[in-house]
């Protein structure tokens, strides 16, 4: 019995609070709204650094490694070399390109074949041009990868231009490190917000709290109706953030792929995932109860009924 009747003072509270709000819809919406416009800022960033992850996670793909051997070293041992790199899972491809084969393509794209004529020897070394699998496509694996082929004695030395990578990830790196940053300050500004806005529910039901309290209502009975406040307020201002992102995803959908194509690039501008809409109304919804417990447990320990 006292299980039932507590789920039912908890459906009535649900019920009440949420009767209010639709009483007052103008009120509920402009709060609502700053809420929902808080939340969507670190969401959009979210998506912002999630497509620009997406949309060069190709990128990774066109870092190509030169092995450049030393001149002694023979064609077979090279081959050797080259079946032992092709077996790491950092490796996706292997492919020799001989002393004979690059002095023969430096010949017919040169234009100094009267030059190369004049030399003794071939003067290029045997080369193994590397092209890294996704599982290297960070900074410090393709270094590792690098280490890798200059420990071995017959190379004579690695290249390979990965400054962009860096560049690249750092830019992203920063980007996340101001998503967490914004997040954590909006977070703050909707807890604000909402426990702002209790404190004005409180005061103006000042009357009716002193009355509930007269009569033996605790404070976590007459708390219980304004967290479901705070949480309504959260969780309405979620669903307006993901309105508000969806539709700005839409909006920019058309001319982002338009972009891509001229790049010749099929990238297609990504939206919220379930999991981003999840959290979304989750982080809302916890940050409503959290204002409104905030606001309400240091302000209603203040009014006591009046003898």
């Amino acid at each position: 019995m006292g299980l039932a009747v507590y789920g039912t003072r908890h459906v009535q509270a649900f019920l009440g609070s949420l009767g209010k709000l639709l009483r007052s819809p103008f009120a509920t919406l402009m709060t609502t709204l700053v809420i929902g416009l808080g939340l969507s800022l670190p969401v959009a960033l979210k998506i912002l650094v999630t497509n620009a992850g997406i949309a060069t996670g190709g990128f990774a793909g066109a870092i190509d490694m030169s092995v450049y051997f030393k001149q002694d070293v023979a064609l077979e041992s090279v081959q050797r070399l080259a079946r032992n790199a092709g077996e790491r899972p950092e490796v996706a491809q292997v492919k020799i390109v001989s002393a004979d084969d690059a002095l023969k393509e430096f010949r017919e794209y040169s234009g100094f074949d009267s030059a190369l004529e004049a030399l003794e020897e071939n003067p290029l070394p045997h080369v193994l041009h590397i092209h890294p699998s996704p599982l290297a496509n960070s900074p410090p694996q393709l270094e590792a990868l690098k280490r890798y082929f200059m420990a071995w004695p017959e190379v004579d030395m690695v290249q390979m231009d990965s400054e962009w990578v860096l560049r690249f990830n750092a830019i992203l790196d920063l980007t996340r490190r101001v998503l967490a940053i914004s997040a954590a300050v909006l977070g703050l500004g909707v807890l604000a917000i909402i426990g702002n806005t209790i404190r004005l529910e409180i005061l103006n039901r000042r009357a009716e709290i002193e009355v509930t309290k007269l009569v033996g209502g605790t404070n976590a009975f007459v708390r219980r109706p304004f967290l479901y406040t705070g949480m309504f307020y959260g969780l309405i201002g979620a669903l307006l953030a993901w309105l508000v992102v969806t539709i700005g995803v839409s909006i920019l959908a058309e001319p982002v792929g338009t972009l891509a194509r001229l790049y010749g690039s099929r990238f297609v501008l990504s939206g919220p995932t379930n999991d981003d809409v999840s959290a979304l109304l989750g982080s809302g919804v916890v940050l409503g109860w959290l204002g409104a417990w905030i606001s309400s447990a240091r302000h209603l320990r203040s009014i006591e009924p009046r003898a």
